[in-house]
């Protein structure tokens, strides 16, 4: 066995992510965004772990409700304490699945698309982490944040956050299924359109 066959071994990527890269080569960026959320089990991206990934499409200014993604990841880490805030236990009725798994359905999920969250940088991180125990590259899609485009419709400081409960009330968004992903996810989608119509992106 050569040095440079496993060395080349070494550097192959696996099937699902050469198909991921696949999207952003050659071709026209997709005008599909992807409005997420994941919840976890606490607020440290290194230490803490994915407890479920929710997303919902929008295309054309209009959310496609057949269009959406929900997975609950098998719990290697608990934290009873989070559990009164997302409500998900460790040996609950919902079917869960590996976190590579969900990491692999995810990027099946999203493809090109643009990702949109409600401070959004801490659940790009955690899929990011995910990825790196992987021993994979980080996510390649263009994202927006919520709050940040708040933040610019109203001239505030960068510092002068607002939080998804608050931008609810501001805009009279009923806050249903609130603290899951998917109920997180559609609620923001409905908050990025009215932000985005205001903007007029």
């Amino acid at each position: 066995m050569s040095w440079n066959w496993f060395k080349k071994a070494l550097q192959e990527k696996p099937k699902f992510w050469e198909t991921y890269l696949s999207h952003f080569v050659g071709k026209e960026r997709s005008k599909r965004y992807v409005i997420f959320d994941c919840e976890s089990t606490g607020l440290h991206v290194k230490k803490d772990r994915i407890l479920s990934i929710g997303a919902v499409a929008i295309l054309d200014d209009k959310i496609e409700v057949n269009d959406y993604f929900e997975v609950f990841v098998v719990q290697e880490l608990f934290k009873p304490e989070s559990v009164p805030i997302h409500g998900i236990m460790r040996n609950g009725n919902e079917d869960k699945i590996v976190e590579a798994e969900a990491i692999i359905r995810f990027l099946d999920y999203i493809k090109d698309a643009t990702l949109v969250g409600h401070h959004v940088n801490f659940d790009i991180e955690l899929i990011n982490e995910a990825l790196g125990r992987l021993h994979l590259g980080k996510l390649k899609n263009e994202f927006m944040d919520t709050d940040a485009m708040y933040q610019k419709l109203k001239h505030l400081h960068f510092e002068e956050h607002r939080s998804l409960d608050e931008l609810c009330d501001i805009y009279k968004i009923r806050k249903s299924d609130r603290h899951t992903a998917s109920g997180d996810s559609f609620i923001t989608a409905l908050l990025f359109l009215k932000l985005k119509k205001k903007l007029e992106i």
